[in-house]
């Protein structure tokens, strides 16, 4: 097969993938994407456009998305296409301990508070990929379906690294970018090592209908089993999680939808109200991070390079800032007319989106642990905890920022 070169090879076309696929077609730089699902079986997935009058369920797997990524997918032309009924709008993030009373708020963030008309958005992973791939242009080339089974950086003196595809057979580039998963192959195969473990507990997901219109709350429930999440979505749903045990959410997630939703009602807050279970699933909970960004023209990005307890659904932020920064730097080099794959802008990119992730990803093992805790003293540790930063002023200003991605 006649061998393809790029400026950009990208593996993975999820949304961190493709939104780097958008960024660097901007600049007018030649760019493939590498994907393994097939293109079928992704749309088959996805929302019909907003002219159908028929919407369909909503996706099991939602984001989170905070400010600094709403403004990211707008500079990438992608927020602005978005259907406008995937979307739900929050405007309050909270926490608080067992049910949530008047007397027993715990910790609110408003957009109030920070002056912003709202914190972030709830959206359908699969609706923010499908809009992402309907914008590519001319300057990207998609191989789909396409599995990579070889790489080689041998050729990394006359400037590209190459991989091979069962289905396409040799694909090279001048930057090589994993952005497929927390299992990359690329990773793998440029021999970046990584270090993580897998927790105790697992995660159920649901998506429901509720009793109550659409909200614009996102909550935490924290109990000695694990935390109980609430993700208000378009229109009267929501989606829920659920951590505990993982005999136990495998056990739930077995259930008959309406076994389910009484288990759900009589484990979840009272303000949960009534529900209806309309799809289910569970994922165990695990922690990995790349030994290293880059290794000679192969970068990680996204999940390839750290993998985050979803606590507070901080992943696909984290991913999404690493694309922003790592676009920066290789498009300077590229005005400078510095190699895509220079080995200082490939560092600087490293450590500083190591240090920024490990310290999410530090904080979110902090909580867990401490919310998790039976022990007596942490548990009064938690309420007063809950209770001085409900109270902090300054500082309780400076955490909701940093949780809507409006600082750090």
């Amino acid at each position: 097969m006649t061998k393809k070169l790029f400026d950009i090879l990208i593996v993975g076309g999820g949304m961190v993938g493709a939104s780097l696929a958008l960024r660097f077609s901007q600049a007018g730089l030649q760019v493939a994407v590498i994907e393994k699902t097939p293109l079928s079986l992704v749309q088959d997935s996805m929302p019909t456009d907003a002219a159908e009058t028929t919407e369909p369920p909503i996706d099991l797997r939602v984001s989170a998305i905070n400010r600094r990524s709403e403004q990211w997918l707008q500079d990438i032309g992608v927020w602005q296409h978005l259907p406008a009924t995937r979307l739900c709008p929050y405007r309050a993030l909270q926490a608080f301990e067992g049910d949530s009373q008047p007397h027993n708020e715990g910790l609110t963030f408003t957009a109030t508070e920070l002056d912003q008309p709202y914190l972030g958005h709830i959206i359908e992973n699969n609706s923010l990929q499908k809009t992402m791939w309907q914008q590519f242009n001319e300057f990207i080339t998609l191989f789909c379906p396409a599995t990579v089974v070889s790489l080689s950086q041998q050729s990394a003196i006359s400037g590209y690294a190459s991989v091979t595809t069962k289905e396409f057979g040799e694909i090279s580039g001048r930057l090589l970018i994993a952005a497929d998963g927390a299992q990359s192959q690329l990773r793998n195969l440029a021999g970046i090592g990584h270090n993580g473990w897998q927790y105790q507990q697992a995660c159920l997901v649901a998506t429901v209908d509720t009793e109550y219109p659409q909200q614009d709350i996102t909550w935490q429930q924290f109990t000695e089993q694990g935390p109980r999440a609430f993700l208000p979505l378009p229109g009267a749903q929501a989606s829920l999680v659920w951590y505990d045990d993982l005999p136990k959410v495998k056990a739930l997630a077995q259930l008959p939808a309406a076994q389910l939703a009484l288990e759900i009602q009589k484990n979840f807050p009272a303000k949960l109200g009534k529900i209806a279970v309309k799809q289910q699933g569970w994922f165990p909970l695990t922690r990995m991070h790349a030994n290293r960004y880059w290794q000679g023209r192969v970068v990680l990005v996204g999940d390839a390079a750290h993998s985050i307890n979803p606590l507070a659904g901080q992943g696909v932020n984290l991913g999404f800032a690493d694309a922003a920064l790592l676009s920066e730097l290789v498009l300077q080099a590229l005005s400078e007319g510095r190699d895509l794959a220079d080995s200082q802008l490939l560092q600087q990119y490293w450590q500083e989106r190591k240090k920024a992730n490990l310290l999410m990803m530090s904080a979110m093992d902090g909580f867990y642990q401490l919310f998790s805790s039976r022990w007596p003293v942490l548990r009064l540790a938690r309420k007063l905890g809950l209770t001085a930063a409900a109270k902090a002023g300054p500082l309780k200003a400076w955490v909701g920022a940093y949780a809507a991605g409006l600082k750090g």
